[in-house]
């Protein structure tokens, strides 16, 4: 998959680099694929939180990079290296993807690689973003947004997101579930169309939802209502709304129809089943429903999605 540079600079946040070089900087084990070859690109050595980086490269490297990754930038009042900006502005018109974490947009706005486009970044600092860059439309609601060659993420874990689903683009989603396994976090989202990313699973293990997204994850071949989830959470269907609403950000029908889409992506890129067989795995019913709610949510047809992963390496199943 090429090269993913990392760009780092004086007053960088040590999480997010840290987090990226994990996701890219060394493949799942089994899964037979091509890796990243991941360099940290800066002008000289810098301070990075309360650790001392020497960088691989220089800034110019990121205009022979595949991706382009920006960390946060730690104090959004000031404005970031002019050689940051102008080297990740050279990097885009070469060709290469760019992606932010959290605050990272400040840079990729200042290089006016958002103009235009839809952006996020740490809910704290939307209404600052949005104010200095009134040409970017920010969305202060999800947790990133894919504009193809242009990518940002909200802060902190929402960065593990966005990194996954580049895992997910270049790689497919087995390969991505699989580093996220490896790191011990949930794969928040199977595929890289929708933008409004909710997270699978609660914060706390003791949270009244925590035992059920496993149950139901075990049984999406079932016909399950939201009363079976209620029943099982031992909570009234409006309070199990509730619950949903304030973990997810969406409804438990909703969310179950994710995981169904999820899992049905993984059939379709990992098996030889037919549509038809997948619809009955998934909890579908028919090859008809799973291609309708397939082509609206991820905007392709099963077919379409299958031929294109299979036209990547095949990877084992784990």
């Amino acid at each position: 998959m090429g090269t993913v540079a990392l760009a780092v600079t004086e007053g960088m946040l040590h999480f997010e680099l840290s987090m990226a070089y994990e996701v890219f900087g060394a493949a799942p084990v089994g899964v037979g694929v091509s890796w990243y070859d991941v360099q940290v690109c800066g002008s000289d050595a810098v301070r990075v939180g309360r650790f001392r980086l020497e960088p691989d490269q220089g800034l110019d490297r990121l205009r022979t990079a595949d991706t382009v990754i920006v960390p946060g930038w730690a104090d959004v009042d000031e404005e970031p290296p002019a050689d940051l900006v102008d080297a990740v502005r050279a990097a885009h018109e070469a060709g290469a993807r760019v992606a932010s974490l959290c605050t990272g947009a400040f840079v990729l706005a200042a290089a006016g690689l958002l103009d235009g486009k839809r952006a996020t970044t740490h809910w704290a600092h939307t209404d600052v973003l949005a104010a200095r860059y009134p040409r970017v439309e920010v969305d202060p609601d999800v947790l990133y947004v894919d504009n193809g060659s242009v990518l940002t993420s909200a802060g902190k874990a929402a960065a593990m997101d966005l990194c996954l689903h580049l895992v997910r683009l270049d790689h497919g989603s087995s390969v991505a579930n699989a580093v996220a396994r490896r790191l011990v976090v949930p794969p928040h989202r199977a595929g890289g169309q929708a933008q409004f990313v909710a997270a699978p699973v609660p914060a706390r293990d003791d949270h009244p939802l925590a035992a059920l997204f496993p149950w139901v994850i075990e049984r999406l071949d079932q016909p399950l209502t939201v009363e079976d989830l209620a029943h099982r959470a031992g909570m009234s269907s409006r309070h199990l709304g509730r619950h949903f609403r304030a973990v997810t950000g969406t409804t438990p029908l909703q969310w179950l129809l994710t995981q169904r889409i999820r899992h049905a992506q993984e059939l379709l890129e990992t098996t030889d089943d037919m549509v038809d067989a997948i619809a009955t795995a998934t909890g579908m019913g028919t090859a008809t429903t799973l291609r309708r709610h397939f082509n609206r949510t991820i905007g392709v047809p099963p077919d379409t999605y299958r031929r294109t992963f299979r036209s990547r390496p095949r990877t084992d199943s784990s």
